[in-house]
């Protein structure tokens, strides 16, 4: 056991992460020079197209320093604050973080962020500075800012560059000296804990674990503490750049099991496995519930694929613990389910491998977040309401209560006046304003949840011309003045379209929205009408003009009474036709409400 180290790699986004994993594989000659690609730990063909990391990623390594032969279990994370339920499971499971940090970009939101949650599991910091041969890098410079953040020595920084490689072989020198061996008891009852799972066609659900105390043999029985299922270990082995099949893994070690398990609600991440015949007192502690933030609906385009849809949903699940969804209904797109995500790039992503890994079509509703509501009879009693539809009647209605977040935005000063206009169009209020340096400044915000979920994100980076990073974590709920919107089409609701929103911003909103639909509607030979409603109030109108077919054609010459003829048929016509006519609303117009600045 001395000799094993788990380690994770903590970083904002694009601070060269999996570029460094990929030459810590190759100097532990873990992956031969043909195997080696960029990016090599991330096997999506999502993550490789954008770039970025979104599933995380354990592979172990072999070292020989002074003689010794070590073990090296490294879990490379994703970087965007979606993605922070899989940073917060990759610690759970580890003794020692990489902080890394771009020598041209500095330290930016997400690096706090994270660096934080290591830090509350009593993690072991290395701090790097990666990308050192950039010609605009700042070394000395970030060097201070990481000194300043973690209260470290100057030497403790080590240095390196992921692209050409140097100084790493002195950083897997620094993981052995500085990372301390995992601790437990070799002897005990089996703990092991499921930080991440994944769905195979042919094996079932494939667990990944850390064994805590005791260890694991194949063949051995073993049960789950969440669910008390029992199960054989049918094979069970540590995690190269494919999967080795051990007889035992012992104390201290990651690994996987494979048990033949199909259902793939019986695998819990967090959850411990222990042996049946000698079992452990109680599941390992301090894991938290996943605590979704935006919530949308997915339906099937045909409704008879709903099952089809469950499936891949809950499939998708075992990769993406952080996705929760329940059935739902909706008048206008039948059956579908009410989705949990943590951000927007995270609801992307999901309807993207909906597509890509189940050839899967959706339709996705406008995205909102859960409120709570109060009746004035039980004004102490909270009714969540995770959907506009589920809104109570304002007659008997107390109040209701929004999510808040504390958001740090971290940008060079000269944005700082752009950025806090924008905050504050958005409802936020300053809490606190600091200079990290002479040019980047830390704005704290307290803002409602609601109005970040749109377009925030997007407007940031334009006015910061990228240069802001953003993170946030909720502070609770509160009461504030909210009002439901629907719209109409036709005259009939539209209810994948309502919204929950602020009184201040109705009017505007409304009518942004009928614009949009306008365009986004399809012609019909009829007029339609789009309209933004509070209750009964409409208070935002727009008219789909009609397509007119030039029925006079056929008439040439005679007497003009032929013509009228025609076109008071035409008028007929187009009467009955919009009282029995059905508008069709095309998913581009569901996802248009998203950008109503643009």
């Amino acid at each position: 056991m001395k000799n094993i180290r788990n380690f994770c790699i903590i970083a904002h986004i694009d601070h060269g992460k999996s570029t460094l994993a990929d030459r810590l594989l190759e100097y532990t000659n873990t992956v031969t020079q043909r195997e080696l690609q960029s990016q090599t730990l991330d096997d999506m063909d999502l993550e490789k197209e954008r770039g970025i990391t979104i599933k995380s990623h354990a592979i172990q390594m072999d070292y020989e320093y002074k003689g010794e032969k070590y073990i090296l279990n490294l879990i490379d994370t994703p970087g965007h604050v979606d993605f922070s339920y899989e940073v917060s499971r990759s610690i759970a499971a580890c003794e020692g973080a990489l902080l890394i940090v771009d020598a041209a970009q500095s330290i930016q939101a997400q690096t706090i962020s994270n660096l934080y949650l290591a830090l509350e599991n009593d993690l072991t910091i290395i701090p790097i500075l990666n990308k050192i041969d950039l010609p605009s890098a700042n070394p000395e410079e970030v060097t201070d800012e990481i000194m300043n953040l973690i209260g470290c020595e100057y030497e403790d920084v080590l240095r390196v560059s992921g692209k050409t490689g140097e100084g790493v072989h002195h950083l897997l020198e620094q993981i052995v000296e500085r990372i301390p061996a995992p601790v437990g008891n070799p002897d005990g009852p089996l703990q092991a804990l499921i930080f991440d799972s994944v769905y195979n066609p042919f094996r079932g659900i494939e667990a990944y674990f850390k064994v805590v105390n005791g260890s694991i043999s194949k063949n051995e029985k073993i049960k789950f503490f969440a669910t008390g299922k029992e199960y054989g270990a049918d094979e069970v082995g540590t995690l190269k750049l494919k999967q080795v099949p051990k007889k035992t893994v012992h104390c201290g070690d990651v690994g996987y099991l494979v048990s033949g398990i199909k259902d793939a609600r019986e695998v819990k991440v967090g959850d411990t496995i222990t042996s049946f015949d000698k079992p452990a007192a109680g599941p390992i502690e301090g894991f938290e519930e996943v605590k979704p933030m935006v919530f949308a609906g997915i339906y099937p385009i045909d409704s008879e694929d709903f099952e089809e849809l469950r499936f891949s949903l809950e499939k998708l699940r075992l990769n993406d613990a952080s996705l929760v969804f329940e059935p739902e209904s909706s008048a206008a797109l039948g059956f579908g389910f009410r989705c949990g995500f943590l951000g927007m790039l995270h609801m992307e992503i999901v309807q993207e491998r909906l597509d890509r890994e189940f050839n899967m079509n959706v339709i996705t509703t406008v995205p909102n977040v859960s409120y709570f509501g109060y009746t004035k009879k039980e004004p102490e009693v909270p009714i969540l309401i995770n959907n506009p539809s589920e809104m109570m009647d304002p007659s008997t209605m107390d109040r209701v209560e929004e999510p808040f977040i504390k958001a740090s935005i971290i940008t060079k000063s000269d944005f700082v006046g752009a950025v806090m206009t924008l905050c504050i169009e958005k409802r936020g209020e300053i809490v606190n304003q600091s200079y990290l340096t002479s040019e980047r400044v830390e704005l704290i915000f307290n803002m409602p949840l609601a109005e970040v979920v749109f377009d925030f994100y997007d407007r940031l980076k334009s006015i910061s011309k990228g240069y802001a990073s953003f993170d946030y974590h909720p502070i609770g709920f509160r009461a504030s003045k909210l009002v439901k919107m629907d719209i109409l089409i036709n005259g009939d609701m539209v209810d994948a379209l309502s919204s929950l929103i602020h009184d201040s911003n109705a009017y505007y909103i409304g009518k942004r929205m009928c614009e949009k639909l306008r365009e986004l509607i399809p012609r019909q030979q009829f007029d339609i009408a789009v309209q933004a409603a509070l209750g009964t109030k409409v208070i935002a109108r727009e008219t789909i003009k009609a397509l007119r077919k030039d029925v006079t054609a056929k008439c040439y010459g005679g007497d003009i009474s032929r013509k009228r003829k025609l076109l008071e048929k035409q008028k007929e016509g187009k009467k009955k036709m919009k009282q029995i006519g059905r508008v069709e609303v095309p998913q581009s117009a569901f996802m248009a409400v998203l950008k109503l600045n643009d």
